[in-house]
């Protein structure tokens, strides 16, 4: 039986109670993580080589940005080395907003 903290008025709850019992205050769910298909590795390894391209972003599905970063050369570069970056630090997001979190 686990128990956490009411969001209102910080008395302890169940953690399956829809709101508090105490004072009646909503308790938010967690929102559950979906999973990706997509891979970390392969998604900086098309940033590194095809990013100006936006080789990265047609891989995890978007369409639309891969698109602008052929046209613009991924901003001269600027947008690829951000898409770079956050590749490596576990925050891009692939078409879906799920985050890319997985190396292989």
């Amino acid at each position: 039986m686990s128990m956490v903290f009411c969001r209102g008025c910080g008395k302890e709850i169940h953690e399956s109670a829809v709101s508090c019992p105490h004072c009646g205050a909503a308790q938010q769910a967690p929102k559950p993580q979906s999973a990706t298909s997509k891979r970390i590795l392969p998604t900086l390894l098309l940033c590194w080589l095809l990013g100006v391209f936006g080789g990265h972003r047609f891989y995890v599905g978007k369409v639309g940005t891969g698109i602008l970063q052929l046209l613009t050369f991924g901003a001269l570069g600027i947008w690829t080395l951000i898409d770079l970056v956050m590749i490596v630090t576990g925050n891009f997001k692939d078409k879906d907003g799920n985050k890319i979190i997985l190396w292989t």
